[in-house]
């Protein structure tokens, strides 16, 4: 029997096919210049900082509305494969650790990709 989480992963892995050849390089450039948690603003700590809060909830208010979420998530599974950690495109490691072997399985990736 497949759960519904391993469903929902299985529906993310399809959809980060769409950048298994984008070169690592680009998605790099992307998430940095255009990733919310990398903009270099000058403003204080959001409010909610120093809530306590667990991994999926920081991961939802950390990336709410970020445009490159797939690309950040789509490098952490190449760079740091199934030893990831923190977050990264909108998911804790958690779920990143269960999403990797099923990105894993959908075959080889632009260099830098860990299922070549």
């Amino acid at each position: 029997m497949t759960s519904h989480n391993d469903v929902r992963l299985v529906g993310i892995a399809r959809r980060l096919d769409r950048l298994r050849w984008v070169p690592s390089a680009l998605l790099a450039h992307a998430v940095l210049r255009d990733g919310m948690c990398m903009s270099g603003s000058s403003e204080d700590e959001p409010g909610w900082a120093n809530e306590p809060m667990t991994d999926r909830e920081l991961a939802a208010r950390m990336c709410a509305g970020c445009p490159v979420q797939d690309e950040c998530l789509e490098l952490d599974l190449r760079v740091a494969g199934k030893d990831t950690a923190g977050v990264w495109g909108a998911l804790p490691e958690d779920d990143r650790r269960a999403l990797y072997p099923h990105w894993h399985q959908r075959g080889k990736r632009a260099e830098g990709g860990a299922a070549q």
